[in-house]
């Protein structure tokens, strides 16, 4: 017997009108504790590394250890997960950063915090990773891009909301936020481990359905390339310009005072909540192709565009504009990736080198686009970074659709 096409188009609209999975539910509460935690620290620790007698440079090493750390141990990662499964990775992650936090609080010299920090970059991988493999295993295929937008959604909130809190306590000493961080990671884990029903590779319905996907059967996939490709040049340009080039440019070139530089992140932030609030949906029902073409456009254009300003007003707009762009490739992205891999299989090294393509964008991105703004300019070094999120979309505009309808 045949569907007419209303009650077919009722039937593709439903799953995305449903709530998510109480198994999801969890996943964003989890999300949400680890970001507010790390907000806490976040903006005292270079101020914290200084209390050891070390110069601004020194301090900047703190900060960059935990992404090489990150960077060096996600192949690793990937093995965990395809031999423990995701859940307990993704538990044992977080463990390992909340000692290692609380470690840093005790810290009696530069190099014992040095250390300290080197080690939750490990187990930061671990659960980035995991929770990816999770997010793909317990998520429906018709609501990836939803539940991606809905897990960006809960770790910004955190985001936004832990400098506030870490800043209140700060007041009380400088080891304190440190201490609160190691706290929401263990409060995290206690939720997973009793809270989270599948995870283990043996989610229901899909227990040992199919053999791990490997790297090279991923790298054959045109879809996966792409992501790939535009996962280093968003790790580029979102968390590495963003956070490390921006703040300089907008004291430098614009002559503003160093808490504009807090504002004009502040609105990204708001710019990505816009996006979040409808772009996972729209993956779903367009499918991750034009998102992810539009999303890097905007973002692209509107970097370059940070780069030509000459006031506050439009250096304030360009934010705004490329951090919605990023909120509209962000669940995109990870929903294609999840696609490539499929719900009934494992993929820890391939999630594995995909966020290891971002976190050597983050790395390197902050590092050559300063040699050009010192030698050729911020425009010049803004302009370089736009070019390559235009040219991500590029790669995606001969890639393959990943969604399956």
């Amino acid at each position: 017997m045949t569907q007419s096409p209303r009650s077919s188009a009722i039937q593709g609209i439903r799953p995305v009108k449903e709530a998510l999975p109480r198994d999801i539910k969890v996943m964003l509460a989890a999300a949400f504790l680890i970001a507010l935690g790390f907000g806490l620290v976040a903006p005292v620790l270079p101020q914290f590394a200084t209390t050891f007698d070390v110069g601004a440079t020194a301090a900047a090493v703190i900060v960059s250890i935990f992404a090489f750390m990150r960077l060096l141990f996600a192949p690793a990662g990937g093995v965990l997960i395809g031999r423990f499964g995701e859940r307990n990775v993704y538990v044992s992650g977080l463990l390992i950063v909340a000692a290692s936090t609380a470690a840093c609080a005790f810290a009696q010299d530069y190099w014992q915090l040095l250390i300290f920090r080197g080690l939750g970059g490990a187990g930061s991988v671990m659960f980035t990773v995991a929770a990816m493999g999770l997010l793909i295993r317990l998520a429906p295929p018709e609501r990836r891009g939803r539940v991606s937008g809905a897990y960006a959604s809960a770790f910004l909130s955190g985001s936004v909301l832990g400098p506030v809190v870490g800043g209140l306590l700060a007041g009380f000493g400088l080891r304190v936020p440190f201490l609160a961080y190691a706290a929401a990671l263990v409060m995290a884990a206690v939720v997973v481990r009793t809270l989270l029903r599948g995870g283990d590779g043996t989610a229901e319905g899909t227990a040992a359905a199919a053999p791990a996907m490997g790297f090279k059967e991923a790298l054959g996939d045109s879809a996966y390339r792409a992501a790939l490709f535009s996962s280093f040049g968003n790790g580029w340009a979102t968390f590495g310009v963003r956070m490390a080039t921006i703040p300089l440019f907008a004291v430098a070139v614009l002559d503003a005072r160093p808490e504009t530089a807090a504002w004009a992140l502040a609105i990204f932030a708001a710019g990505n909540a816009v996006a979040l609030a409808f772009s996972g949906r729209l993956a779903d029902s367009l499918g991750r192709k034009p998102l992810m073409i539009a999303g890097l456009i905007i973002t692209g254009l509107a970097t370059g565009v940070i780069g030509l300003s000459t006031d506050l007003t439009a250096f304030f707009v360009a934010s705004a504009v490329a951090g919605f762009g990023s909120g509209v490739l962000g669940p995109a992205q990870q929903a294609a990736v999840a696609d490539v891999i499929g719900r009934g299989r494992s993929g820890g090294k391939v999630l594995a080198v995909f966020q290891m393509a971002a976190d050597t964008g983050a790395i390197i991105g902050p590092v050559l686009v300063g040699l050009l703004a010192d030698g050729l300019g911020y425009g010049w070094a803004f302009a370089a970074t736009g070019a390559l999120l235009v040219l991500c979309a590029a790669g995606w505009s001969v890639a393959r659709e990943p969604l399956q309808r």
